[in-house]
């Protein structure tokens, strides 16, 4: 019953919290606001919007052909279309419970190939934090560069930014202890799970042991240029975006992106942060607000349709 609830809270929290920051938005929009958020996701540019998506797809196809180079270390040699139905399988669960599309992603590809879940699991844990280190790079080249603006809206929010870091470094603190204890007791229970931790890091070794170091780095390059590149392009879909340079890209998609980790997808948090981030470059609220709804409602109906479809093609292309 405690886990059910637990689940339960897991699952419909964060969507809560999500429905409430639309609520909230919203409210504090007056009439006139209200009717230009309407108008500008009414008016926009179809033809930027469907260059974004395809950059989204993109994205998607070539994180796909990514995994199957972490993969070939530890001896799993996947077909394309299940490494990407598989993504795609993964990406529809996150919408629904934080975090548990890389399980079902890594279980769904374990499942169709025939090999070890710790093994498609830890390769996962290594893309997982391959595309942090290049998250955080991002933030630390955006908050150099533009760190006034930054700094501006932390202050005029009274957020101290220093504090998020002490966060961070705490768990990591932690997270090293709760690794000591665990290699170091003889208690059945954490022998277990010393062992699925090794099979973790096998697959998370694949990274040093690959063949074609260089073709993994080089669609992680593409990956998250096509991120910051659908990013840029919907820009020219709102006539009063369309100047906004590609410093002000860069601080809405960081904005974007951490939103995107407090919410189920980020649902009614994303909208807010991209409208908050082009406001301090001068946009209005009510444009960024709806150039971030209509980036969020194309990439999340993208994910939905190609989700859905994995699950329905998964089980025929797979029959033995």
């Amino acid at each position: 019953m405690k886990k059910a609830i637990k689940k339960g809270i897991k699952t419909f929290a964060p969507m809560a919290l999500g429905i409430f920051f639309i609520w909230f938005s919203l409210s504090k929009f007056s009439s006139e606001e209200l009717n230009q958020l309407w108008s500008n996701i009414k008016n926009v540019d179809f033809i930027w919007v469907a260059i974004s998506l395809l950059m989204g797809i993109l994205s998607h196809l070539s994180r796909a052909y990514r995994w199957k180079f972490l993969l070939e270390p530890v001896h799993i040699f996947p077909k394309f279309y299940n490494c990407f139905f598989s993504l795609m399988l993964g990406y529809l669960a996150n919408l629904g419970i934080p975090r548990s599309g890389e399980v079902l992603r890594g279980a769904t590809l374990a499942s169709y190939e025939d090999v070890k879940f710790e093994k498609t699991f830890g390769t996962i844990i290594t893309e997982r934090l391959v595309d942090l280190i290049m998250l955080l790079s991002i933030v630390g080249f955006t908050s150099i560069s533009q760190s006034d603006k930054i700094f501006a809206f932390f202050s005029s929010q009274n957020i101290n930014p220093f504090f998020g870091g002490l966060v961070i470094i705490t768990c990591i603190l932690l997270l090293i202890i709760g690794f000591r204890i665990i290699k170091n007791s003889r208690l059945p229970l954490f022998q277990k799970l010393k062992n699925f931790i090794e099979e973790l890091f096998k697959g998370m070794k694949s990274v040093f042991s690959m063949k074609k170091k260089i073709y993994f780095i080089l669609h992680t390059f593409i990956i998250w240029g096509l991120y910051v590149g659908m990013f840029y392009v919907l820009k020219f879909a709102f006539p009063d975006t369309q100047d906004l340079g590609l410093e002000a890209t860069f601080v809405a998609f960081i904005f974007g992106a951490f939103a995107m980790s407090v919410t189920n997808g980020g649902i009614g948090l994303y909208p807010i942060a991209i409208g908050i981030a082009f406001n301090t470059f001068g946009v209005s609220f009510a444009t960024g607000e709806a150039f971030g709804w209509v980036m969020w409602g194309t990439q999340t109906g993208l994910v939905i349709l190609l989700g859905g479809f994995s699950f329905l093609i998964l089980p025929l292309i797979n029959r033995r």
